[in-house]
């Protein structure tokens, strides 16, 4: 995953505050502003023209060897590049960013030496124009350069990396992020995806450090200029991209074994911390042989390590060979780590190791088909887990955690489709989004169902057997995946991956003697309500259509590739219910007519539907009723049928839109009434599965007591709430020690309706923690307080020393989330601080993602005008999208409120009202 980008990717894993987790999954999940216009497009300003890099001169090999200075920060670079001159040129044209060239030269093959007498320096496009006194003649030669650098701390490029010894000394590893477009941070180079080359990388390192790179060590000699430093060298690579070159120094241990195909595993954690690399490790190794199955490929380097990072800006990062994590997405102590937790690792491990064949192996040919490399990473990986963990129910969890938040996103005016023409390196990462990972992950999903497993593996392997060590477009796989199946597979994915949105299928029936006649129409779905405009887009939309005699089989599947059309379901009887979209596999919203709708609601009550198409029911109506088209009283009442629900994942989707809700209400005078609702809905799951696991129970079943127990004691539960207490002073007095499970739960109980002194013990056990995991647990929960005092208080903390400079997000976040009051000050603390901010996130995916948990819950006009003018006045190039799409949001919250505030509150009362 890049996973943390958005590699925060991006899963709901379910935290507490009903905020979608602070980590990502692939690398950086933002969304990417595109001066494209037209109907059905977001528009963004218009940037200045991009020019991509000149062909003259390409490079074949890179021999590199780097010394990084662990003081001072800064490193010393020599680049040998052996190189094909295409048409003589008297200039050389690169990438370099935070760069000095010393010296420069090329030397022809079989010639004489060239100095370069010029470096010409184009900061803004992260450019350098090497010039030469004579022309570089059509052929082969070596390119030198000498150069120097800084270990910056901004999270990218070749970056220092902040760590404490186990004696307390605070020191410094150097690691690198290269995606997307920052190798040119830590050697000159064609920093673009397309132009391949191999790697001989060599780094001159203290004696006491590991030293790794994507390949195996193949010499360590002491450097002779000083006798505290060794020079490592490593294998040549394959023929590889720049931005998944990788290269690491600092100080770990390591757990090893070997995959049953025989590659070398490692997982490399901080000192002393072994044991909690084996769970990794377990999914590593379960994983090639799995992939190398799916994909009829092998892996095709010699070992694998994957590697804890300190400081680490997305979740992960698939480097070939050297996989890169945050230590929360990587490391499991069995003792200390909640099953989400274990979960979300298992997850990105397998997005990453995915990338080892479809990205790494093949690449995409620029960053438009970046979806491809995200969204097919993010759609495996679920398959990976299910492979692994068959008792997670995976599947289920990805329609709540992938499917919804697409279809949120998308139904937005300033979405953007799939695939985003960028150019400036600023405009690439703000793709890293939920569109190019959950939206993309959803429509292979849908895909893969629409062709089929064998033919859809057939075409996989087609596409990696003929791209390998190449590159690659979406039109590429389309074009495998067709001859596979024989299926019109780039007419039906254009229409999903050139625009933006997807439809709403409404739908009504009649019945005529033993048939069913459906009548099916196709209209773009926008959360401001259905889209009425003159040219509708169309979707090429696989429909699939079962009953109620067997929910779990299909009757019928159709493609519907026009406006509307009408189908006759022969043999179904009048009393038996039909359902569009089994599997909640399709990317759409359905809207049933009234008798429709009436006919399922018993489905849910009796659990006869799946647990997936009892949760796309929900989410479908929550999503009407906030675009306006059925109202949100309608949804209460059916919420009120989940009462004897007993699947997690059905749960966490109703208990993620009642937390929408709930931050919707905060803005009316009957908070507490929702509050109430809250409390009745969730009380009978509550009491069923109490406190404590028994035996028998597995994975789920822990998932969902803390989903519980915290919905129910964040809405102010009386007996849950001093259970909490009761469980948290033992906690902290070492009487009992709370199982990892249930902390979030409890510390988000007690800060909620706590006091000064709760925050003090919190902050303490914050600073005691020694597991990453456990001290996120805490961030993420500190913006539950209520007061305003102590609200700041915790917004002072968020960028104090004692908070990981990716974490501040999340901390900041969690007060925003947390309460009408926590929202406000919030966003004055961001405005207050931008500019610390801003320069600690220098525009990455990170300053998005603050962005969005700040602003996104406000429902008043005004503050959408307000937002809108502070980053006019305070310019954020890689978040102008999630900018519009805030300021799109609070317009939609303030409609959604004006519109339906009084008839919800209406329900509330009326439904606790003693019957006439």
């Amino acid at each position: 995953l890049k996973k943390s980008f958005f590699k925060e990717k991006l899963i709901k894993i379910v935290i507490l505050l009903n905020n979608p987790p602070p980590f990502f999954l692939n690398t950086t999940l933002l969304p990417a502003p595109t001066p494209v216009s037209g109907p059905n497009r977001g528009t963004m300003p218009e940037r200045r023209p991009f020019v991509r890099l000149p062909t003259d001169v390409y490079p074949v090999n890179y021999g590199l060897c780097l010394k990084p200075d662990l003081i001072d920060f800064t490193f010393e670079g020599k680049l040998e590049a052996l190189v094909e001159v295409t048409q003589a040129t008297n200039q050389i044209v690169m990438n370099c960013a935070d760069i000095d060239i010393i010296t420069a030269s090329f030397v022809p093959e079989g010639g004489e030496e060239i100095n370069a007498t010029g470096f010409n320096y184009q900061n803004e496009d992260e450019k350098v124009t090497l010039s030469f006194p004579s022309a570089l003649q059509k052929g082969s030669g070596a390119l030198k350069i000498d150069f120097v650098g800084e270990l910056n701390d901004k999270m990218k490029g070749f970056y220092r990396s902040k760590y404490t010894t186990s004696a307390g000394e605070i020191r410094y590893a150097a690691v690198t992020q290269f995606e997307a477009t920052d190798a040119r941070r830590a050697f000159p180079c064609w920093d673009e995806p397309a132009i391949k080359a191999t790697f001989d990388i060599a780094l001159i390192v203290p004696k006491d450090r590991v030293a790794l790179s994507n390949m195996n060590v193949i010499d360590r000699k002491p450097y002779p200029e000083d006798e505290n430093l060794v020079e490592v060298k490593f294998a040549t690579t394959p023929i590889m991209s720049t931005y998944l070159v990788a290269f690491v120094i600092g100080e770990y241990d390591y757990v090893e074994s070997q995959s049953s195909d025989g590659i070398t595993v490692r997982v490399y954690t901080p000192v002393g911390k072994a044991e909690q690399g084996k769970f990794a490790l377990e999914v590593a190794t379960k994983t090639l042989p799995f992939y190398k199955d799916y994909f009829s490929v092998p892996y095709p380097l010699p070992k694998i390590d994957l590697i804890a990072i300190a400081d680490f800006a997305a979740g992960a990062m698939e480097n070939w060979g050297l996989v890169t994590y945050r230590e929360t997405a990587l490391l499991i102590d069995p003792k200390n780590s909640c099953s989400s937790s274990r979960q979300w690792v298992a997850l990105v491990v397998g997005h990453e190791l995915a990338h080892q064949w479809f990205g790494n192996l093949v690449t995409m040919e620029w960053w438009t088909h970046l979806w491809l490399n995200e969204g097919f990473a993010s759609w495996i990986e679920y398959l990976c887990v299910d492979h692994c963990f068959p008792e997670y129910d995976i599947w289920t969890q990805f329609v709540s955690a992938d499917y919804t938040r697409a279809l949120d996103l998308d139904a937005l005016d300033s979405s953007h489709p799939i695939e985003v023409n960028v150019g400036h390196p600023s405009e690439v990462d703000e793709i890293f989004d939920a569109i190019s990972y959950s939206k993309g992950a959803s429509v292979i999903r849908m895909l893969h169902n629409y062709i089929g497993d064998e033919d859809f593996r057939k075409g996989m392997n087609a596409y990696l057997l003929k791209f390998q060590h190449k590159n690659a477009s979406t039109e590429d796989l389309w074009d495998c995946l067709e001859q596979a199946s024989g299926k019109p597979i780039a007419a039906v994915m254009g229409s999903w991956t050139k625009q933006m949105g997807f439809p709403i299928i409404v739908v009504d029936q009649e019945q005529v003697s033993d048939d069913r006649i459906l009548k099916l129409c196709q209209k773009k779905f926008c959360a401001s309500g259905p889209h009425n405009g003159e040219d509708c887009p169309n979707w090429m939309v696989p429909i699939s259509i079962c009953t109620g005699e067997d929910p779990k089989c299909t009757k019928l599947k159709v493609l519907l590739d026009r406006p509307e059309t009408t189908i006759t379901l022969s043999g179904v009887s009048p009393d038996q219910w039909v359902k569009i979209n089994p599997g909640t596999v399709g990317f759409y919203r359905i809207q049933y007519s009234s008798s429709m709708l009436e006919s399922l609601l018993p489905g849910v009550r009796d659990l006869s539907l799946q647990p997936v198409d009892r949760l796309g029911l929900q989410n479908d109506l929550f999503s009407l009723s906030r675009a306006g088209m059925i109202s949100t009283v309608e949804v209460l009442k059916l919420m009120e049928a989940f009462v004897n629900e007993p699947n997690y994942t059905v749960w966490s989707d109703l208990s993620c839109n009642l937390g929408v809700l709930s931050s919707l209400l905060s803005h009316t005078d009957f908070h507490e009434e929702i509050q109430e609702f809250i409390r009745d809905l969730f009380t009978p799951i509550g009491l069923e599965l109490a406190w404590d696991s028994k035996p028998g129970e597995g994975h789920l079943d822990a998932l969902l007591r803390g989903l519980v127990l915290g919905k129910l004691g964040k809405a102010g539960h009386k007996p849950t709430l001093e259970e909490a207490r009761r469980r948290f002073r033992d906690h902290v007095d070492g009487k009992q020690v709370l199982p990892a499970d249930l902390r979030s739960p409890v510390y988000l109980t007690v800060l909620k309706h706590g006091d000064s002194a709760t925050l003090d013990t919190m902050l303490k056990l914050h600073k005691l923690a020694d597991m990453q995991e456990e001290k996120n647990r805490i961030e993420r929960v500190l913006g539950a307080i209520s007061a305003p005092d102590l609200i700041q208080k915790v917004l002072n903390f968020a960028l104090s020393e004692e908070v990981r400079p990716q974490d501040t997000v999340s901390v900041i976040g969690g007060v925003a989330g947390s309460s009408k009051q926590g929202r406000k000050a919030a966003w004055k603390f961001v405005k207050d601080n931008w500019e610390e901010l801003y320069n600690r996130y220098q525009g990455g995916f990170l300053i998005s993602r603050l962005i969005k948990l700040t602003v996104d819950g406000f429902a008043i006009d005004k503050m959408a005008a307000e937002v809108k003018s502070f980053f006019e006045s305070h310019p954020a190039p890689a978040a102008e999208r999630t900018v519009q799409q805030c300021c799109e949001n609070i317009l939609l919250n303030a409609a959604w409120l004006k519109r339906d505030a009084d008839d919800i509150h209406q329900y509330l009362l009326q439904r606790k009202a003693p019957p006439v």
